[in-house]
């Protein structure tokens, strides 16, 4: 599902919410495990860098990535753990992804595995190698706030 994709569904989603307000919680509540499961916070889903002269820990650049490690994630139930190093370029570009199971439900990534990771203006997108399809957002910390469940008075 594309950000897009997701982007129309949860707005329909709301917009049903507001049309039929005796399910508004059901709707709501629906949107929002959906979104949770295929997405997460910069700040709560990548580390590791290990080429920032910055010391920002929190940065990828676009491009194939081998899976190097693939664990459950420390101090994090239903959350997998997924270590890539980049496949092309000079330095050793590695960082670590958190991704939760459920995002992972249909299939999962394993070691030495591609994995490509997109730059996009709302953070970063995590897709299969071989499908392009993404499995993952890791989105700014300002775009996550702004998908968070909030209780609708109408």
């Amino acid at each position: 599902m594309t950000f897009t994709t997701f982007t129309r569904a949860l707005a329909l989603t709301l917009a049903a919410a507001c049309v039929l307000p005796a399910h508004a919680d059901s709707f709501a509540s629906s949107a929002s495990s959906a979104g949770s499961a295929s997405s997460g916070s910069i700040s709560d889903s990548i580390g590791g860098s290990s080429n920032s002269s910055s010391g920002d820990n929190k940065r990828a650049e676009t491009g194939p990535y081998r899976v190097i490690d693939v664990a459950q994630a420390p101090a994090k139930a239903g959350v997998t753990r997924i270590t890539l190093r980049a496949v092309a370029g000079t330095a050793a570009t590695e960082f670590w992804v958190d991704v939760p199971d459920r995002a992972l439900a249909e299939r999962r990534v394993a070691r030495n595995e591609v994995v490509q990771v997109n730059e996009r203006v709302y953070g970063y997108e995590f897709a299969y190698g071989d499908t392009k399809q993404p499995f993952f957002l890791a989105l700014q910390d300002d775009w996550y706030r702004e998908l968070a469940s909030r209780k609708v008075t109408i």
